[in-house]
């Protein structure tokens, strides 16, 4: 196995590569700053440059991965194009050039509410719309896949436990990155995982449960 992560500087990604890393798995890490990413990545990591939106450049840089973890997402500024652009557009390519290289298993990380078109955070160039559309596309490309939607997201970490739900259950809550990056590796060795589309929190007061009983308790899309 060999994972390939896009948005792996990210603060989502980054602990993705570090769990991976963790757990002995070889990561290639997709970077568009090789400074930047030897600051920010694990030394284990091999980076590779490229960029969402040139699919040429990802068929390289893919190389013999043979799962994927994407962590793409638009960064809050003034450039209406972003969200289409990172988080529709890129992920289309990257589900073009797996299918192309033969991708056994996709994780895309998206977001809590992404069905509910009259949420606030579409007031952000319509950010949970192009994530919406992005998993569409995902779940009609033929590939193997597992969608992650978290809910707000927390650079600091906690001990509560992961509470899991099917599509469109949660409306609020909150998680640490950490875990959602537990939740994305996961995924990969989890059979009960493939194509669905799960949605994590974390709740204080949630009781613990095995990976495979979370994932297990999700229906299928």
């Amino acid at each position: 196995m060999k994972a390939f992560i896009p948005g792996a500087t990210g603060q989502t990604g980054r602990r993705i590569v570090q769990e991976l890393v963790r757990r002995d798995i070889p990561v290639k890490a997709l970077v568009r700053n090789l400074e930047t990413a030897r600051e920010i990545l694990p030394p284990e990591a091999e980076l590779v440059m490229g960029d969402v939106l040139n699919p040429s450049s990802l068929y390289t840089a893919i190389g013999d991965s043979t799962v994927l973890l994407c962590a793409t997402g638009a960064k809050p500024n003034f450039d209406f194009t972003g969200p289409y652009n990172v988080d529709y557009l890129g992920t289309k390519n990257l589900v073009d050039v797996a299918k192309q290289k033969g991708i056994e298993h996709f994780v895309l990380v998206s977001s809590l509410c992404v069905s509910q078109f009259f949420h606030p955070l579409n007031l952000f160039w319509l950010v949970l719309f192009w994530k919406k559309q992005a998993e569409e596309y995902i779940q009609k490309s033929g590939l193997s896949y597992t969608i992650v939607r978290p809910g707000g997201l927390k650079n600091d970490d906690n001990q509560f436990p992961i509470v899991m739900e099917s599509a469109d259950r949660l409306f609020e809550g909150s998680i640490p990155r950490t875990k959602v990056a537990q939740v994305s590796v996961e995924a990969i060795f989890q059979p009960a995982a493939y194509n669905k589309i799960v949605e994590i929190v974390t709740q204080a007061e949630a009781p613990e449960k095995s990976w495979q009983k979370l994932f297990g308790s999700i229906i299928n899309n």
